[in-house]
């Protein structure tokens, strides 16, 4: 029999947070529509040297559209594993357009992969495809979170 996982919070101060999020490129964005009603979408993130989250997107989104209008977002924070631990960090938001957003770009793709083989055709396809960057700068953050059994559970004859 497997053991049981039992759920935990742990408060982190922002170095942590920073270090958590800095190696999980799965999260989920939160922006507020026009009626004031939640839009979330799956995106992927990079974390830039001033431990802002940068998003990659287009101007035609819904979460582009709700961040000009009111400028503020949370992220849930995934680890690969979906049953793995996460954070919800929330903060101000800004949408960088072209050009100034290609060097953002530049810098989303390196927090998550590395180098490109080519950085010129790197920044040509971002302008070709209209992109824009969104930087989400963490003013409040919770703890590193983990599903499970109520912790009341452990040390029962069952969860």
């Amino acid at each position: 029999m497997v053991a049981p996982t039992y759920a935990s919070d742990t408060p982190v101060e922002r170095s942590e947070m920073l270090e958590f999020i800095g190696v999980r490129h799965h999260a989920i964005i939160s922006t507020t529509r026009a009626d004031e009603s939640p839009q979330m979408s799956p995106v992927t993130i990079g974390v830039d040297a001033s431990g802002a989250i940068l998003v990659a997107s287009y101007p035609e989104r819904a979460k582009v559209k709700n961040l000009r209008r009111r400028p503020r977002a949370s992220l849930c924070v995934l680890s690969d594993d979906f049953g793995g631990e996460w954070i919800q960090v929330g903060g101000a938001a800004e949408v960088i357009d072209l050009p100034e957003a290609v060097d953002v770009l530049v810098t989303y793709y390196r927090s998550i992969s590395g180098e490109h083989r080519d950085w010129a055709e790197y920044r040509e396809a971002m302008v070709t495809q209209g992109k824009v960057a969104i930087r989400v700068t963490p003013q409040v953050w919770g703890p590193i979170s983990r599903g499970g059994f109520p912790p009341g559970l452990a040390g029962s004859q069952r969860p």
